[in-house]
């Protein structure tokens, strides 16, 4: 019992430390298809650090201005038209500090298009390189028009799609901790429990990029299947593996061809990238089993639809409105593997 519970707490100790690792990689490989991966931070700050840049938090430190000290409270011996000049004073330094506050990343916008260092801009473009020192100008924007990260203008009509997400948000850390927790109280101490949690984070990364830009990056999904077999091809001669190797590398391709019918039928409703992020899913359903595969293949499919219906329903969204359908596949199958560790032993 006592290593059950050293297994859990280890397995969500990796999940936060990864998961910190994922939204700047997530950032970078948020572009649209032919376009260079990010090298710079919203404002136009190089990424610095291990691996190129990639490894490294997600908050740029140069894009966080310093907020100077607020004045002094005034005594209270003013009064009459002193007592509305201080309030109109006090309104002003508030709409400032707003405004700063948005620049650091502190304060979202209404339509979730990511600034610098996780402020949400409305309806702006992400990835703009700004002059450095610009930061300021956002201040000044407050009674004027809308300004994007750092002060550039936002368009009210600028494709928010292609934004990309520069996020100082819990939400991945957390996720990514939640996701390797529940994989090890349901797998327990066996030998394939270590091939998920190296997963993990590379399937949540392609989940992000996916509902950032629409897109599964070939550089991820296609060696991610390649891993996601090797790996269990060394979990499988260990004792006590609880899954079939044979099994997993039958379920790659088996899941990527029903993907792969259903682009055929209909381009519009299901991406190239989809088919290939099946592959590597397929794999790591099929090492359960059949009945696994399919329940982890239908969960995603279920997953999906109900938040389309939901955004039929509350957005008005028609048969039309494009949706990421990556994270979805990726939450149902570890909804899978979840039944599948559950059951197998």
């Amino acid at each position: 019992m006592e290593y059950a519970y050293v297994t859990l707490i280890a397995a969500a100790v990796w999940g936060t430390a990864v998961g910190v690792l994922v939204p700047r990689p997530a950032y970078r490989m948020s572009v649209e298809p032919g376009a260079a991966w990010r090298s710079a931070c919203p404002a136009g700050h190089p990424l610095t650090g291990p691996a190129r840049g990639w490894l490294g938090p997600a908050r740029c430190p140069r894009c966080v201005p310093a907020v100077p000290a607020r004045p002094a409270v005034a005594s209270a011996g003013a009064a009459g038209s002193d007592s509305r000049e201080g309030s109109d004073s006090r309104a002003r330094d508030g709409a400032a500090g707003s405004a700063v506050a948005d620049v650091s990343g502190a304060v979202a916008g209404p339509r979730g298009v990511a600034g610098p260092c996780g402020a949400d801009v409305p309806g702006g473009r992400a990835g703009a390189e700004v002059p450095d020192g610009a930061a300021g100008s956002a201040v000044a924007d407050v009674s004027g028009a809308v300004a994007g990260p750092c002060g550039v203008d936002r368009p009210e009509d600028a494709d928010v799609r292609c934004a990309a997400a520069y996020r100082c948000s819990s939400l991945v850390p957390a996720a990514t901790a939640v996701s390797c927790a529940a994989l090890a109280a349901a797998v327990g101490p066996r030998p394939e429990l270590a091939v998920w949690l190296l997963l993990v984070p590379f399937a949540v990364l392609l989940a992000l990029v996916d509902r950032n830009v629409h897109r599964l990056p070939d550089q991820l999904t296609l060696p991610l299947a390649a891993a996601a077999a090797v790996l269990l091809g060394g979990a499988a001669v260990l004792p006590g593996a609880g899954g079939s190797w044979t099994t997993a590398l039958l379920g790659g391709p088996v899941l990527g061809a029903g993907y792969l019918v259903l682009f055929l039928v209909n381009p519009n409703g299901m991406g190239f990238g989809d088919v290939k992020l099946a592959l590597s899913l397929g794999v790591a359903l099929g090492w359960y089993g059949w009945q696994v595969l399919f329940v982890g293949a239908f969960a995603g499919f279920l997953l999906g639809a109900v938040y389309g219906l939901g955004l039929v329903l509350l957005r008005g969204a028609g048969r039309r409105t494009a949706i990421p359908f990556g994270p979805f596949m990726v939450s149902g199958a570890l909804l899978g593997l979840l039944l599948g560790g559950l059951t197998s032993g």
